[in-house]
């Protein structure tokens, strides 16, 4: 770097010493000695900016594993047993109302060259079942439909059972409690969904269209594509898709994309522990544009997805040497003789090379099964690129793990939301929103096992949730991507972590683009350490939902970096504009004459009273009816729908200090506090909210234009405080409380 930017260096350090100066000396005291170092890597890197790039529109990149499971309105939850047993009762076959036997449900824009019949299996052939003679990776053969992605991901599916009947439930059939009804599960978002379909398949003279078995009288590979197509909304919705994504709805792992051009040093190293772990692999070779599934010299066919099955170090014994040699095993999904021909094929000289004990624990046979071994460094050269489905650590039954392959992953998850002006910040381009986004800390302890540079391996993985859902709506796919930050061993740091940590410190890792797809993830090695994932959208202000999931060889105890829900210390600045807790004397003349006899105001006499003394804030709108009652409800302790003078005393106090803390964030002078000012502002009040509760006030409390109107931010104090207290009130000092339905009733109510 000296003598290529020996020149520019200077200037930039010079430029770093004088940000550091300009931004002042507080954040850079509180960070010491560590920020300046950071601040002088992010110089070397020249500057941390982050890039973003974009898929083709969503139209054409079809975005899989949405929630809504179809595109005929809501979804409503369809209960199959309950379906089944109704139908059986009625003596009829079932039609689904959700996803019907017209044309909307094979494309929501290509029409089909040929017209379509909608036939039940019995009216295909004679004796339909949905298996014949078990089940295995010849039940999958591609149709006239372009998801040969679907199909790698199908056959990867049949090679575990214990997967392969989470999604195939084996509950249903053609001959016991036949109702014309099946089901099939798919993980969405961090849950299992339950996809109910009929059995009418799209046929063309009398023959099935799209994915079907070798069998012509068995079923459950086609009516698993039509539970997925219901899932996407439609047959059409299939076409184009990613193998990573099928398996990841399959699955509920989490997967890894690697293009061998940029493949990193220890990738076998990737590949045996993947192995060992159960994760599902599959690789492919770039395809001819000219040739669909050419073949190549070697054997291997391109544009063509293989199963990676085994992954291992071999024996070798030549003549003048021993020692191992990394090799994997492949198979190819249709398989035939479609097989590799180099070193290490089938019947290849090569074999001679390993002793017979080690051929019989690899169990090698030379049949035309499509399956052939390969060394790596050929694997590395004939190959595009490889895809990696980590399971979670529950996905498999150890007894059917094969010898070997007895590890697991440790998993965490966490859901969230971007939410615009409050915790929806954007990426770190957006230095002063940025550190509103959500945060979640991982702390790792433990070095992976036999690492020479005692790091930690974690995945981490983002996905935005939804998305297709609201296409009709003209959304497409949020960019997104994450980083991660190191936390200092020693000294303080705000929780979550604030716009300064971010001026001085630079990332440890990140996405390698913000990009529009589904989902983003990439693989860390880290020092042992505390450290800060921070997703985020490209652009601030850009809402949407999402799921962050990390994996890691040992435990990573995940959290949310932020901080509990409770009370604080009110704001000194607040206490200094409202010093005077005692009603005025007009005011408290004011209560005397409207409460009458019995002593107390209700709802609309508190309005008159409030409206009066309030009445710069509110411009002349007045409280609203359920401001009123929910101040009542607050102070109500004998639940009369009334409050007393003392009780008055005390509501005025704390709308004192609220309009207090108004006054303070209503920054624009327009008598409204902007949205990303909400959670100063709740601080200041006097209490402490995370990120969740945060949004659900936004969402509950703010306008469409970003901010809170002064009647808004009260019924938010009081809502507040009263929830707090209620809590508190039944709890022991912990982090739960005891509520019979009839408390919880009467207290959510009533307030």
């Amino acid at each position: 770097m000296a003598g290529q930017n020996g020149g520019d260096f200077g200037a930039l350090l010079q430029g770093a010493g004088r940000q550091l100066l300009n931004q002042g000396g507080q954040a850079l005291l509180q960070y010491g000695a560590q920020a300046l170092g950071n601040i002088i890597n992010e110089v070397f890197q020249k500057k941390e900016v982050e890039q973003k790039r974009f898929l083709p529109s969503i139209k054409n990149y079809k975005v899989l594993g949405e929630t809504r499971p179809s595109s005929f309105g809501p979804a409503t939850y369809q209960d199959f047993k309950e379906i089944r047993s109704r139908c059986l009762s009625e003596g009829r076959l079932f039609e689904d109302p959700e996803f019907p036997a017209i044309d909307r449900s094979l494309y929501y824009k290509e029409r089909l060259d040929r017209p379509i019949t909608w036939l039940r299996p019995s009216e295909i052939c004679d004796d339909p079942q949905l298996f014949v003679e078990g089940y295995s990776r010849f039940d999958v053969q591609q149709g006239e439909l372009g998801d040969c992605w679907l199909l790698a991901a199908v056959a990867n599916l049949t090679l575990h059972r214990k997967l392969f009947f989470q999604v195939v439930p084996d509950d249903q059939s053609f001959e016991e409690e036949y109702a014309g009804v099946f089901h099939f599960r798919f993980w969405q978002y961090g849950r299992w969904v339950d996809v109910v379909i009929d059995d009418r398949l799209p046929t063309y003279r009398g023959k099935l269209v799209f994915l079907h078995s070798s069998e012509t009288n068995e079923f459950w590979s086609a009516l698993l594509e039509k539970a997925y197509a219901k899932l996407h909304g439609s047959y059409e919705a299939l076409k184009g898709g990613s193998t990573c994504e099928a398996m990841e709805d399959f699955t509920g792992g989490v997967t890894e994309m690697y293009e061998m051009t940029e493949l990193p040093p220890n990738f076998y190293t990737i590949l045996l522990k993947a192995y060992e772990r159960n994760s599902l692999m599959g690789c492919s070779i770039e395809p001819d544009p000219h040739i669909l599934e050419a073949e190549t010299p070697q054997g291997l066919i391109r544009g063509h997805a293989y199963s990676i099955t085994r992954v291992k170090y071999v024996d070798i014994e030549t003549p003048g040497r021993q020692g191992k040699i990394p090799l994997l095993r492949m198979r190819n999904p249709w398989g035939n003789e479609a097989e590799w021909n180099g070193p290490w094929s089938d019947k290849s000289p090569e074999w001679r090379y390993i002793p017979e004990s080690e051929k019989q624990e690899l169990g090698l046979t030379f049949d035309d099964d499509g399956e052939f071994w390969m060394s790596f460094k050929d694997f590395c050269t004939h190959f595009s690129r490889v895809e990696i489905c980590n399971l979670n650590p529950d996905s498999l039954d150890p007894e059917e793990c094969p010898e070997g392959c007895t590890k697991k992953w440790e998993m965490s998850v966490f859901e969230g939301e971007w939410v615009r002006g409050v915790t929806a910040g954007g990426c770190r381009n957006y230095l002063e929103s940025f550190w509103r986004n959500p945060q979640y800390t991982v702390t790792l302890t433990d070095v992976d096992e036999d690492d020479d540079e005692n790091k930690c391996t974690i995945i981490v993985a983002l996905m935005q949730k939804n998305r297709r859902s609201q296409r009709h709506q003209g959304l497409e796919c949020l960019t997104i991507g994450f980083a991660v930050y190191r936390l200092p061993d020693y000294g303080h740091v705000p929780k979550p972590l604030d716009i300064n940590f971010f001026k001085y410190n630079a990332s440890v890792g990140r996405s390698q683009a913000f990009i529009n797809l589904r989902e983003v993830s990439a693989r860390f090695k880290l020092p042992p350490g505390s450290y800060v994932i921070v997703p985020s959208t490209f652009e601030p202000d850009e809402e949407g939902e999402f799921l962050v999931r990390v994996f890691s060889e040992k435990s990573n105890n995940m959290a949310e970096n932020d901080e509990d829900v409770g009370m604080g210390d009110v704001d000194d600045r607040v206490k200094e504009i409202a010093p005077n807790p005692e009603p005025a004397d007009p005011i408290r003349a004011f209560f005397d004459r409207l409460a009458g006899a019995d002593g107390e105001v209700d709802w609309q006499e508190l309005k008159e009273i409030l409206d009066y003394a309030m009445r710069e804030e509110l411009k002349g709108q007045g409280f609203s009816k359920d401001v009123c009652r929910s101040m009542i409800a607050m102070l109500d302790k004998d639940n009369s729908g009334g409050l007393g003078f003392e009780e008055f005393k005390s509501l005025w106090i704390d709308l004192r200090n609220w309009r207090a803390v108004f006054r303070l964030y209503d920054t624009d002078g327009r008598g409204a506090i902007p949205a990303y000012h909400l959670r100063d502002a709740i601080h200041s009040a006097g209490y402490t909210v995370n990120a969740h509760t945060l949004n659900v006030l936004a969402h509950r409390y703010g306008g469409q234009d970003g901010y809170i109107q002064f009647d808004d931010f009260i019924m938010c104090s009081v809502r507040l405080k009263t929830m707090i207290e209620t809590f508190k009130g039944r709890s022991s000092g912990g982090d739960y409380a005891t509520f019979s339905l009839d408390d919880w009733l009467n207290r959510t109510v009533y307030s």
